[in-house]
C-alpha cells in the first residue's frame, strides 16, 4: 500500500509486518489496562486487599507494572519501526534535528511531571485513596494539563522522525488518539474523587 511516492514497490507503510500490528495492539492495551485496574481498585480495593490493606504498596505495585509495560511497549514500537520502510523525506538533517528537539521536549514534559507528582501522584494514587493536598500548577502543568501524555506523544513522534519511518507517524497518531480517549475517562473520574473528598471534609467539619 502506498501513501507517498519514491520507494521501491511504492511501499511507505508495510501493513503485512506482524511487528506493526503487535506494536499497535500494545499502544492500545496499556491505557486500557491501567484504567481498568485502577477503577477496580477504586471500587473494590483489589490491590489494597492483595497487599493486606496497604494501599501504598498496592499503588507501587501498579506503578512498577505500568512502568514495565511502558518499556515493553516502547521496545515493540522500536522493533516495528526497524521492520518498516524508510522514506528519504524524513532522513535529512532538518528531520533529524526536529526529531532530537521533539524527543527532548517530550522527555522533559514526562520527567518533570513525574517529579512534580511523585510516584503515587503519577501512577493513579488517587484511585487508591492517596490524594494530593492540592492541585499541582507548576511546570509542566502550567503548559498543559496532561504533560505525561503529550510528552510521551512527542517522544514517539521524535523517534519516528529519527528513524525516518512513516509507519512511526501512523503509530504516533494512535498514541495521541488513545491518550485523548483515556483523558475523557480519567479527568472526570479523578475530579469526582476530589469533589467527594471535599464533601467528606465539609461533612466532617459540620459534625465537629
Amino acid at each position: 500500500m502506498s501513501f507517498l511516492p519514491g520507494l521501491k514497490n511504492g511501499e511507505v507503510i508495510d501493513f503485512s509486518q506482524r511487528s506493526l500490528i503487535v506494536a499497535a495492539a500494545s499502544i492500545a492495551f496499556n491505557p486500557i489496562f491501567w484504567n481498568t485496574v485502577a477503577r477496580q481498585e477504586y471500587h473494590s480495593k483489589v490491590l489494597t486487599k492483595l497487599f493486606r490493606g496497604n494501599s501504598k504498596l498496592g499503588c507501587y505495585a501498579l506503578a512498577i507494572t505500568i512502568f514495565l509495560l511502558g518499556i515493553f511497549r516502547d521496545s515493540l514500537y522500536e522493533r516495528a519501526l526497524r521492520d518498516q520502510p524508510t522514506h528519504p523525506f524524513f532522513t535529512g538533517a532538518v528531520s533529524n534535528f526536529a526529531a532530537i528537539v521533539l524527543f527532548i521536549a517530550g522527555n522533559v514534559l514526562v520527567l518533570s511531571s513525574m517529579w512534580a507528582l511523585g510516584v503515587t501522584g503519577t501512577y493513579l494514587g488517587d484511585y487508591f485513596g492517596i490524594l494530593m493536598d492540592q492541585r499541582v500548577t507548576s511546570f509542566p502543568f502550567n503548559v498543559t494539563d496532561a504533560p505525561m501524555y503529550y510528552g510521551s506523544t512527542l517522544s514517539f513522534l521524535g523517534t519516528a522522525l529519527w528513524f525516518g519511518k512513516p509507519a512511526g507517524l501512523l503509530l504516533t497518531v494512535e498514541v495521541l488518539a488513545v491518550y485523548l480517549i483515556a483523558l475523557r475517562f480519567e479527568d472526570p473520574f479523578t475530579a469526582e474523587i476530589y469533589v467527594r473528598r471535599e464533601h467528606e471534609q465539609k461533612a466532617a467539619k459540620k459534625a465537629t
